[in-house]
């Protein structure tokens, strides 16, 4: 008997403790009954720790939860077996303190040495059983951060057994994660083996991209410390794929001292610890390599071209892709008109095309150069046209995806779509990244940049196709002089005037409410406009570029490139004793990128972006705003026809002016209220949203705490600033309720 409880408890079943012992003719007395069945619990432990062990080993994907469970194989298991031997060997050699008198060993004696292995033994079992948990049902796979996490919490269970056996497991898994992480952070390669557990994943697309997934990262990893990690994964895998060498390499000269800073870290890794060596090497890296790769000249180069295209700071820019865009379309419809009717191909006539596309922005620069050589000398080139013309393009986006999780802004743009309304297809502004200035600037923020480019390009191409209405002469002001004598004097003179008048006054008086809705349209859609431009883009603009430069006050910022000294450059100031008391201001490339996309957070916040509340609406006004354009255009072109075959006999058999007009009318008179409803709505919103204080106070919520010199963004453009410019403008008349169009002493707006 004693041979087969040794031989169970070494992870051989035997029928003596699997057997059914309930029945009352058993040889076991109840006492031995209960020995027993402590023994076979034991070796049924065993027994199942081995089988999954064995099979997490070798079929497992993570390679952290492989070490885990080798090493509970290798070395716990091992240990309870050596303590089984220990246990056969006292017993052979007559121990006694197992052998009683007369040789009899005792079964509470054997029971007794395996008295501390239970707890143990179900311990590891549920960290097996963690381990080999599916994407079955409710539960996730376990993977490599997930078995960490719970071992470091198991330390604290108050058992000491138990607490030793999880530092130890502790100690191999965090170990198996550092060898990722090292491969990751000293050479930028993800792991060979087990790349689905890395928290660090290959973005499939066009573009060779990393992204973080916060998911498979341990706990005492902080969002700081993974975004540094990425940045150096990146940046040295950006290095090695470039084929950038320098004489001083970073796998040469720079891995010794990395690997050293790694080796410090004491198992289980403290939070703080590893936080303090990962900035380490990040700093490292960017003092020594990146510097040369990335001087913050080229950093400010491609942040004022964004600002000057993306963010409409350069205002020619969005007047010419405007009109060459207009243009693009009035051609495409000029056309299908021409065509016969047994030949257009429905709307395939008009859609514009993604070469044409791209040939309204080259159209756009030409006019842009035009207009630059009227106001600078020859020789005085743009240096950032120049770059914009290189590397802008205006394309039809292939996809709708949205930023990654790792790079995106924490707030989500809105999906209103926007950029529908500059053509007849959804277009977008984007930006090649050049090398290296991908190690700052990824794509999700160029797709952020193009979202707010659509936004403020739709507010400003709404607001000049308005006020491009009044430029039509013929329709705000037509009152004929009498024609010259004798004609003049005549009966038939006299009438003929009478009726030019009275057919202006007609016009005229069906216009009144048309121009009142065109007016407020024109004073909401301005002053929406100088709120967005002139407070929220430029304002936020203004703190960042200081941030980055170290400037206090304000530097001047022209439409032009200025020239960035190398004095200004502040990776050369590194180290620098400061002149006159000055600070020293130094950004590495991961600071910057990390305030680059806080600055762009505040930035979509402070723009409603992130509101669908007010967009969507907006898009609604934009749209009327455009089929009210249109119908203007239409009533003045059957109002010429009209005219000449009034005045002149000129008569076009295949078309019936009056009924169009009468149809023209009709339609004027319902998008006219329209436009004021969607003002009325868009007004009561931002009410709403200067209540809710929503808006313009949820960019700032994440803010650095704990590092100093950080970037924190200003709050700028309160809703409620301009709020008061519509109501001081008396457009809006609070009195008789939300958005009421009025204005005292003029009977055309009391009409709507």
């Amino acid at each position: 008997m004693l041979h087969e409880i040794l031989l169970s408890l070494s992870g051989h079943p035997s029928p003596l403790l699997t057997a059914d012992h309930s029945s009352p003719n058993s040889i076991l007395s109840p006492p031995e009954k209960a020995l027993l069945s402590s023994i076979a619990h034991l070796s049924d432990l065993h027994c199942r720790l081995l089988a999954h062990t064995s099979t997490i080993a070798t079929t497992h994907p993570s390679t952290i939860c492989q070490a885990v469970a080798t090493a509970i194989r290798s070395t716990h298991l091992a240990q309870f077996q050596r303590k089984v031997l220990e246990v056969e060997d006292g017993i052979l050699r007559k121990d006694a303190g197992i052998v009683g008198a007369y040789n009899i060993v005792p079964l509470t004696g054997i029971v007794g040495e395996f008295s501390g292995w239970p707890r143990r033994m179900e311990w590891f079992l549920e960290v097996v059983e963690f381990m080999m948990r599916s994407n079955g049902g409710q539960t996730k796979k376990c993977a490599g951060a997930m078995i960490i996490d719970k071992l470091c919490d198991s330390i604290r269970t108050g058992y000491v057994d138990i607490e030793e056996a999880a530092l130890s497991l502790v100690r191999v898994a965090e170990t198996a994660w550092l060898k990722q992480i090292s491969s990751w952070v000293l050479y930028g390669r993800l792991p060979s083996f087990g790349k689905e557990d890395f928290f660090v994943q290959l973005i499939l697309g066009d573009v060779q991209e990393y992204e973080s997934k916060p998911e498979l990262l341990p706990a005492f990893v902080s969002t700081p410390t993974a975004n540094s990690l990425l940045f150096i994964g990146r940046s040295l895998n950006h290095i090695r794929v470039k084929g950038i060498s320098s004489a001083s390499s970073p796998e040469l000269d720079l891995l010794s001292s990395h690997l050293q800073q790694l080796s410090t870290l004491k198992f289980p890794i403290n939070s703080a610890n590893f936080s303090r060596v990962i900035a380490s090497i990040r700093l490292s890296l960017s003092r020594t390599t990146l510097q040369k790769l990335l001087p913050l000249s080229r950093v400010l180069e491609i942040l004022f071209l964004l600002r000057e295209f993306f963010l409409l700071g350069r205002g020619e820019f969005p007047l010419a892709l405007i009109t060459e865009a207009d243009e693009k379309i009035r051609s495409r419809w000029r056309r299908a008109d021409n065509i016969g009717y047994d030949k257009r191909d429905n709307i395939g006539n008009i859609v514009v095309k993604e070469g044409e596309i791209s040939a309204v922005l080259a159209r756009a620069w030409a006019a842009m150069g035009l207009l630059q050589g009227q106001y600078v000398d020859d020789q005085d080139e743009d240096e950032l046209l120049e770059l914009a013309r290189d590397l802008v393009q205006l394309t039809i986006p292939k996809s709708t995806s949205t930023p990654s999780k790792a790079t995106a802004t924490p707030q989500t743009m809105v999906s209103t779509p926007f950029r529908n309304l500059l053509l007849s297809v959804p277009v977008s502004l984007t930006l090649q990244i050049p090398s290296p200035l991908d190690l700052f600037l990824t794509p999700p923020d160029v797709q952020i940049y193009s979202g707010i480019n659509a936004y403020l390009l739709s507010i400003h191409r709404a607001h000049l196709r308005l006020t491009d209405l009044w430029k039509i002469t013929a329709l705000r002001r037509d009152h004929p002089s009498p024609p010259g004598p004798p004609y003049g004097s005549s009966t038939v003179g006299r009438n003929k005037v009478r009726t030019l008048r009275s057919r202006a006054n007609e016009r005229s008086a069906a216009m009144r409410s048309v121009w009142a809705t065109n007016s407020a349209a024109v004073f909401f859609l301005g002053e929406t406009e100088a709120y967005l431009q002139g407070e929220v883009v430029q304002g936020t603009w203004l703190g960042f570029k200081n941030w980055i430069t170290g400037d206090v006050a304000s530097r001047p910022t022209s439409s032009k490139s200025q020239p960035i000294e190398d004095e200004d450059d502040i990776w050369l100031q590194a180290g620098k004793e400061p002149i006159a008391q000055s600070p020293t201001y130094t950004h590495d490339p991961q600071s910057l990128a990390d305030a680059h996309r806080r600055y762009l957070s505040a930035l979509t916040s402070s723009l409603l972006l992130n509101t669908p509340s007010f967009t969507e609406p907006l898009y609604h006004l934009l749209q009327q705003v455009d089929h009210l354009v249109a119908l203007v255009y239409r009533v003045h072109s059957i109002w010429q026809s009209l005219d000449l075959e009034a005045d002149e006999g000129v008569v076009d058999a295949f078309s019936d002016f009056h009924k169009e007009e009468n149809d023209v009318k009709e339609q004027l008179v319902v998008i006219a209220n329209r436009v004021k409803g969607a003002i009325e709505e868009l007004v009561k919103c931002l009410r709403d949203i200067d209540q809710e204080k929503e808006g313009w106070d949820n960019g700032f919520s994440e803010l650095v705490l704990g590092e100093e010199g950080a970037y924190v963004p200003a709050k700028v453009g309160r809703v409620d600033r301009l709020l008061m410019k519509l109501d001081f403008g008396g457009w809006f008349d609070v009195t008789k309720g939300d958005g009421d169009l009025v204005r005292d002493g003029d009977s055309d707006y009391d009409e709507l």
